[in-house]
C-alpha cells in the first residue's frame, strides 16, 4: 500500500520544487499562484507546490528503497541549488507554481521548507 501511495504522489504531485497540493488531473487544479486574494487562496490549496512536503516524501522513499533510492532523492535535493539565490540569498521560497517553470511565490523565505531540505541532506548523509 505504501509503495502505491508513494508512486501516486510521485506521478501526480511531485515537482522539482515540492509536492503539489492537488493533482493536475482534477478540474479544480490551479497551476499558477496568481491573481487577486481569492484566486491565490484557491491556488494555495489546489495545485501550489510546497517544498516542505519533500521531507516526508523523501523519508518515505528512503524507507522503502534504502540506498538504491538515494540518487533520486539526491537529485531532488540538488535541484534547489539553482533557486537558492532567486528570492532570498541562501534560502528558498514558501511555495512554487504547480505548473512549469515552477516560479516562486509567497514569502521569499520559509523556515520549514529550509528545515526539510536540511533534514533531507541529513537523511542522505546517513544520519537517520
Amino acid at each position: 500500500m505504501e509503495i502505491a501511495v508513494l508512486g501516486k504522489a510521485k506521478s501526480e504531485l511531485l515537482t522539482p520544487r515540492g509536492l503539489r497540493s492537488l493533482s493536475p488531473r482534477f478540474v479544480e487544479y490551479k497551476g499558477k499562484y496568481r491573481g487577486n486574494q481569492e484566486e491565490r487562496d484557491l491556488a494555495y490549496h489546489q495545485g501550489t507546490a510546497w517544498p516542505w512536503l519533500l521531507g516526508p516524501f523523501a523519508e518515505t522513499w528512503l524507507n522503502i528503497y534504502g540506498e538504491k533510492g538515494k540518487p533520486f532523492i539526491r537529485d531532488l535535493y540538488h535541484g534547489f541549488e539553482t533557486v537558492i539565490t532567486e528570492a532570498g540569498v541562501g534560502t528558498i521560497s514558501e511555495i512554487y507554481d504547480g505548473d512549469p517553470p515552477h516560479e516562486a511565490g509567497g514569502a521569499i523565505s520559509q523556515a520549514w521548507s529550509v528545515a526539510e531540505l536540511l533534514r533531507i541532506k541529513w537523511m542522505l548523509d546517513g544520519k537517520k
